[in-house]
């Protein structure tokens, strides 16, 4: 007798009423018993359905058979008869019944089964490759940072925003002059008062640059076009209309707007007096040159600038004079002398100063400071920063303020690095602390990022998820790890291993094309399973998930990654540090084409994101995702 609970798989597993199966390779199964405890066997039939979910035709499973069914070995009373349809009877995306009967050798049962409900549902569903597309691949984000070392006078912060260190020491105070007077400075965050100072500023200089445009006689759209550009003076243009309060970076480019305020107090010790107060505003900026042509310069170059704008000055202090001293630990470096300039870029003397007598809130410094690399291989550069403030009042008293440094030793987010490493591009600098995204067309190559997307969330690492904070890391041409002929390990090294003699391609519909073992994660990547270093290190690729691409079969012109269970009967586990992938042949030598863009100076260790926007709405691999067209 047939059992009561036939089921279909792999994974054996319901949506509902219907069997969710992740092959075509299907596996019908059901339990059977014999009253007299022979052996027994079933027949398996299978029928496709109407839109009311009742059976329709017949699906002949046996080809030159004359009954249209397959039938299991078999088995002893009480256990599990099966079958396994073969490749292409049965198509992904249709719904399917099938039924069993029983046969002891003598006498065949005379009613079926209960039916059972299945359907071949794929990880992953998309159309084939777009034309044409409007992802840019290599397109980045600016990342909001926390300094670990903004120096004693402000707090440092975690990487979600909270208190780590409270600020140590606020205020500093110089050595007293010959009088018995000193200054002193006090630091503080910014506050609601100076971010609506900067944002009052910025709109003063936007109209006073509009007001110049239209008198050299530019229309008024050209005018307010130059209005909205970045002032000349500003090292990095997207920073200026940025809200105070958040630090910001790109690849090669920082945005300090955190450091806040300065006050600056002048006074009597002996008398206990306050001569006089002064305050300013501070943000620095740094910009790093990923080559020549945009540095203009034959060696590497990075450049650091301070903003320092006063608030009020007192009279009494009848002038103050701020200097900047940007330290660097560097062993092939060159640093020019500090260019002080106005708002407007004019040149503003050899340091930042201000006649008490003689200022406005507009009257703004800007520090710029030009340093060239010319070393070889490469060199990580710590930088550090203070201010050193005099009053025209005192012929010696001065105090100096630290604005910390670049970061703490195992951080160093501010660290500009140079080298002469990267092929095909002259010495440049990057800002390495921030971490890139790759971005898959998901457009031109919905195959590859759906199998890239599946794998991210079932790997136990989740490699290059951002939903996961899990970065890859890059395998450059730097590492120190070496190939069994003694050479620079490679991602050919690391594909090998991956992608070795145990694949072959799985059988799929003719529309797929031709495809290739495609390995995630990527080869070129430190957490690939051929890397000899890698978390993921597997020793055959017979040791990842399996899948591979095929034609769906619901009358759509979808398309859909499907396990491939030759090997691992029952799927990927979802253990497995690794994946291979029959991905079409295009989409797999193509998704990382432009891999690192040479401006990101890429080296070994070099973290980084693996986005896929066509895939991204999707919140679970229990469930079939479906792609999305971008843009």
């Amino acid at each position: 007798m047939s059992g009561r609970s036939p089921s279909a798989g792999p994974k054996f597993s319901k949506s509902g009423t219907v069997w969710r199966v992740i092959t075509p390779d299907v596996v019908l199964r059901n339990t059977v018993t014999d009253a007299d405890g022979d052996t027994s066997n079933l027949t398996f039939q299978v029928y496709t359905t109407n839109a009311d979910g009742t059976p329709k035709a017949e699906v002949d499973l046996d080809g030159t058979g004359e009954y249209d069914v397959l039938v299991s070995s078999y088995v002893s009373s009480g256990g599990t008869a099966k079958v396994t349809v073969p490749y292409g009877l049965l198509k992904p995306g249709v719904l399917y019944k099938f039924r069993t009967s029983a046969y002891d050798g003598s006498l065949y049962e005379t009613t079926w089964s209960p039916w059972a409900d299945f359907r071949i549902e794929p990880y992953m569903k998309f159309p084939a490759a777009q034309t044409s597309s409007t992802i840019d691949s290599t397109l980045q984000e600016l990342d909001e940072i926390n300094r670990t070392d903004p120096g004693p006078a402000l707090p440092a912060f975690d990487a979600s925003g909270a208190v780590k260190r409270e600020a140590t020491q606020k205020r500093t105070c110089g050595t007293q002059d010959a009088q018995g007077r000193q200054v002193c400075i006090e630091l503080s965050a910014p506050t609601k008062e100076s971010q609506a100072r900067a944002k009052q500023r910025a709109e003063a200089l936007r109209d006073a640059e509009e007001a110049k445009a239209r008198k050299a006689g530019k229309s008024p759209a050209e005018a307010a076009r130059v209005a909205a550009a970045a002032p000349a003076v500003e090292l990095v243009d997207w920073c200026y209309d940025k809200p105070v309060g958040k630090d910001l970076m790109s690849r090669t480019e920082a945005c300090l707007k955190n450091i806040g305020s300065a006050k600056l107090t002048f006074v009597d010790i002996g008398r206990d007096v306050t001569i006089g107060f002064a305050t300013f505003d501070f943000e620095q900026r740094i910009k790093a040159y990923p080559n020549k042509g945009a540095s203009g310069s034959d060696f590497a170059e990075f450049d650091q600038q301070i903003a320092i704008t006063p608030v009020s000055i007192d009279q009494e202090l009848e002038g103050v004079t701020m200097k900047w001293n940007a330290g660097l630990s560097c062993s092939s470096c060159v640093t020019s002398k500090t260019r002080w300039a106005d708002n407007q870029n004019n040149p503003a003397g050899d340091n930042a100063y201000w006649d008490a007598d003689d200022w406005s809130p507009t009257s703004g410094r800007w520090g710029t400071i030009q340093t060239t690399w010319s070393g070889t291989g490469k060199e990580t550069i710590d930088l550090g920063w203070s201010v050193t403030a005099t009053v025209d009042a005192s012929d010696t008293a001065s105090d100096t303020a630290s604005f910390g440094t670049s970061g703490i030793d195992s951080v160093r987010e501010l660290a500009p690095r140079c080298d002469d490493i990267v092929k095909g591009s002259a010495p440049g600098c990057v800002l390495p602390f921030f971490k890139l995204d790759w971005t898959v067309d998901t457009n031109l190559y919905p195959a590859a990022g759906a199998y890239y997307w599946y794998m991210q969330q079932v790997m136990p690492d989740h490699a290059g998820s951002r939903r996961w904070d899990s970065l890859m890391h890059y395998l450059g041409p730097d590492t120190p790890v070496k190939n069994s002929a003694g050479g620079t390990w490679t991602s050919d090294n690391s594909r090998t291993r991956v992608c070795d003699s145990t694949w072959s391609v799985h059988r799929s519909d003719a529309s797929v094309g031709s495809v290739d073992c495609d390995e995630f994660a990527m080869a070129s990547t430190h957490e690939s399973g051929g890397y000899p270093n890698s978390v993921n290190l597997v020793t055959s690729g017979s040791k990842c998930a399996q899948l591979f691409t095929d034609k769906m079969g619901d009358g759509s012109a979808n398309f859909g990654i499907l396990a491939d269970t030759r090997t691992a009967t029952n799927g990927p586990s979802g253990t497995e540090r690794c994946g291979r992938a029959a991905i079409p042949s295009v989409q797999n030598q193509r998704a990382f084409s432009g891999f690192p863009a040479p401006s990101w100076r890429m080296l070994d260790g070099d973290g980084f994101f693996v986005n896929l926007p066509g895939f991204e709405h999707c919140t679970s691999a229990a469930t079939t995702c479906t792609w999305r067209k971008i843009g």
